[in-house]
């Protein structure tokens, strides 16, 4: 069977956790496992460029699926295009022209191609991980907000609540898991040419943990409104995530999964460090949820 030559379908960006489609391709990994590709899927897969949000797992067609991963198909010299390439195996950024971009479900057990199959994600699961990434960006949006008096000038690039946008230019690395979130920014001389003051950050940093943890606070106590926008639905769509705050809506690029409001929160805090060298600052963001 020819491997797709269009991109999946996604219904996550909404909050699904359940739907139905059709087995387009199930090809065996050579580890015992098979790479499942359905038309449309509720199923977050892990980003092969941007590997933030660890990816969903649950069921499909009634076998486990253990992983969930992004895949292309590239254009071929022949009919049936090139071949399956998953994760890090694939040469080009999300979207590229000609590829076809999957999700792909990981199971232990083959399933027939042309199938009608039932998709379940875990959902509790799904839930945690969402409730890390908001916490991630609320987090990102209440340090920028706390840093605003270390810029000596304008870095040329602010958030969208207007603050200079510290976590866009200094961030080196963020993940979630299922009880945190945890955010790396690289504090060097490239943000220092920015405009950026490191000066005293350590002696600093509780009254900032401070600041931050009360505007978080402030944001879950008002209950905002939280989406996920998508231009279409396809994997490939560039989506925002978006919240109504008090301050004003604010919106961040963003592929992954979130709550809908912030009341599903009963508190959110982040604990912030340096490295040793003081090079790196580090946000460890914690969410509980109700």
């Amino acid at each position: 069977m020819p491997l797709p030559s269009t991109s999946t379908q996604v219904t996550f960006p909404a909050g699904a956790v359940e739907g139905r489609s059709t087995v387009l391709a199930a090809e065996p990994l050579g580890d015992g496992r098979y790479a499942v590709v359905t038309a449309e899927t509720p199923f977050h897969p892990l980003d092969h460029s941007w590997p933030d949000q660890p990816a969903d797992t649950g069921s499909l067609g009634g076998v486990a699926v253990r992983d969930c991963v992004t895949g292309a198909v590239g254009p071929g010299p022949g009919p049936e295009g090139g071949a399956l390439l998953l994760g890090a195996d694939i040469p080009v950024r999300r979207g590229e022209e000609g590829w076809a971009w999957l999700v792909v479900h990981v199971t232990d057990e083959p399933v027939a191609v042309g199938a009608e199959v039932e998709l379940r994600v875990d959902a509790d699961r799904r839930a945690a991980l969402s409730a890390a990434h908001t916490g991630c960006h609320l987090l990102a949006l209440a340090l920028n907000e706390a840093l605003a008096p270390r810029w000596r000038k304008d870095p040329g690039r602010a958030d969208a609540l207007g603050h200079p946008d510290f976590d866009s230019l200094a961030m080196d690395t963020s993940r979630m898991d299922t009880d945190a979130s945890t955010d790396t920014y690289r504090i060097g001389k490239s943000l220092r040419k920015k405009g950026f003051t490191s000066d005293d950050l350590a002696a600093d940093l509780p009254a900032l943990t401070e600041a931050v943890n009360a505007r978080l606070a402030s944001w879950v106590a008002a209950d905002a409104p939280v989406r996920v926008e998508a231009p279409g639905p396809e994997l490939t769509a560039r989506r925002r995530w978006a919240c109504d705050l008090p301050e004003g809506g604010a919106s961040i690029f963003c592929g992954g999964t979130h709550l809908h409001h912030l009341g599903e929160l009963a508190a959110l805090s982040t604990e912030l460090r340096l490295s040793e060298d003081g090079t790196e600052l580090i946000a460890v963001t914690t969410p509980k949820r109700r």
